[in-house]
């Protein structure tokens, strides 16, 4: 059995397996996720701004879980069979259940992730995010909303990132764009929307 390292951060409790997924398991998903979902890239609400997106993205779950984040409301797309492999070893992995995921396809340098938190009301208020990166390693940022504090991490190809407890509560999290020539990622990000009606 792997055991996850705790990273050390204040107000957080993040969980790290560099190697969550065999590399050739990963690669067969990567490819398999870049042919098979129904990516688009979207418009979000910056300011008073429609901005789009920097990245490819689809929203995939249960007929009920419908997210809502910077003005952008997404109606899911049904389950893919690899989807739902890559899910049951993530529920198993943070024992808890999801019914969604956010797929982002990072399909080069210039894509990126804002700084942000995944606090929206339907999340709950102690959200389980679990995270897997499958392609390219990018550098992942943790800033403290209140202390300024920074944690960076590279995320691997076939690595699994826990986020849970508090952690939305007090950081955010993101991805910078890089000039440096890379590879594309995709990005799955496992959470329970909590039906708000």
């Amino acid at each position: 059995m792997i055991i996850a390292p705790h990273l050390c951060m204040p107000d957080a409790d993040v969980y790290y397996y560099p190697n969550w997924l065999d590399l050739s398991i990963a690669d067969d998903y990567l490819i398999q996720l870049k042919t098979n979902l129904a990516w688009s890239q979207d418009y979000i609400r910056i300011y008073g701004k429609d901005v789009k997106i920097p990245r490819l993205q689809c929203w995939m779950g249960d007929a009920d879980a419908i997210y809502s984040y910077s003005g952008l409301t997404m109606q899911p797309h049904a389950w893919q069979a690899p989807v739902n492999q890559i899910k049951a070893l993530c529920e198993e992995a943070a024992n808890q259940s999801f019914n969604s995921v956010l797929a982002n396809w990072y399909r080069d340098g210039a894509d990126s992730m804002g700084m942000h938190s995944d606090d929206e009301p339907e999340l709950g208020v102690q959200p389980v995010i679990a995270s897997v990166t499958l392609g390219a390693e990018r550098k992942f940022i943790f800033k403290h909303k209140h202390t300024g504090q920074k944690h960076e991490l590279h995320l691997s190809h076939g690595s699994l990132l826990l986020m849970q407890g508090e952690t939305q509560q007090h950081w955010q999290h993101g991805i910078n764009k890089t000039k440096k020539a890379i590879g594309d990622r995709v990005n799955l990000t496992f959470r329970h929307i909590y039906n708000q009606a």
